[in-house]
């Protein structure tokens, strides 16, 4: 063999044992992250796969946490705490997050809504629910809400989104949007890469190290399922919309009294700020509380969009009010 081929062997050989060396770290530190700091709750069957349900507290009626895009059910942590003190309260993954197992393509709503009710009834969770939905899981809620009314007695939106938003809200959200789905795609489309040889953990632990529960993002799975949700938000939209309204059940809206757009947008002038500021909690958020007849908006003036992290008191004083107008089961 020439020297030429001895190097270029060398070179395979190298870049193989780097890539196993790299393997086993991201598998041998997953496997030392979930013994630290075990995901609460346990797996119950959703129908040919399996979900994440966390679930504490007693008495009905059933208050079910749906999460914002990307987000894990341990990020409800300040709410159920405060919640599971008077009623019963359960937080999930969905399909493809945390400890769940990968869920069917496309993921949209009405798949996301058949799987959680599918694993309420699994996990012997009994309705009347009062739902809870931040941001697009404000959409998820919907449809379980006209997929199963009988079962569900109210809801709380938590900074949801409207299915008009999309030709409303000014050219820089639109822009973002596209932006923020194609870091998604590609992030989903490197992942076996860049997650499966410990490559993304190294970023990490360089940027300051690995959080509590960043072993659950550093999942292909995860991140597949977060781009399907994503590419398919207006899809889930238009489910929402054809689920129609709550009649007369208790609704609560609580809206950001921040500006969305400062807060994740850029290329917001002043007047796209403020323009985006008026839309979004004197039209749209408004159109939700007209979903019911009972319908109500709360705006928190000093919260932005992470409103469960924020003011987790707000959320657990609405779904208090929620199930006092619920009658007793």
């Amino acid at each position: 063999m020439c020297w030429a081929g001895k190097v270029a062997l060398a070179i395979v050989l190298l870049l193989g044992s780097l890539a196993i060396a790299g393997a086993l770290y991201q598998q041998i530190e997953t496997w030392r992250d979930a013994r630290r700091s075990p995901e609460p709750g346990r797996l119950v069957n959703a129908g040919g796969l399996r979900l994440q349900i966390n679930c504490t507290g007693t008495s009905s009626p059933t208050v079910v946490l749906d999460s914002g895009l990307g987000d894990l059910l341990p990020e409800w942590e300040g709410v159920q705490t405060g919640v599971a003190h008077f009623v019963r309260v359960c937080s999930y993954d969905r399909a493809g997050y945390g400890d769940s197992d990968a869920g069917p393509m496309p993921r949209t709503s009405a798949q996301i809504a058949t799987e959680l009710h599918t694993a309420l009834q699994g996990s012997g969770e009994q309705s009347p629910y009062i739902l809870v939905g931040h941001s697009f899981g404000g959409y998820n809620v919907r449809v379980f809400a006209g997929k199963y009314p009988s079962e569900v007695a109210g809801i709380v939106f938590v900074d949801s989104p409207q299915e008009d938003q999309y030709k409303m809200l000014p050219a820089a959200w639109q822009k973002f949007s596209a932006a923020l789905l194609q870091r998604y795609r590609k992030q989903a489309d490197t992942a076996p890469f860049f997650i499966g040889l410990g490559i993304a953990r190294l970023m990490l632990q360089s940027q300051g190290g690995v959080g509590r529960y960043d072993y659950l993002i550093l999942q292909s799975k995860y991140l597949k399922a977060r781009a399907s949700e994503l590419e398919n938000i207006q899809s889930s939209a238009e489910e929402a919309r054809s689920a129609g309204g709550m009649a007369d059940k208790p609704l609560i809206v609580l809206t950001s009294g921040k500006t969305l757009g400062a807060t994740f947008i850029s290329g917001l002038n002043e007047q796209g700020t403020a323009q985006f500021q008026r839309t979004w909690v004197q039209d749209l958020q408004p159109r939700l509380v007209r979903l019911s007849t009972r319908g109500k908006q709360i705006v928190l003036p000093d919260a932005n969009h992470n409103i469960p992290a924020e003011r987790p008191e707000a959320i657990i004083a609405a779904v208090r009010e929620i199930c006092a107008a619920v009658p007793a089961h």
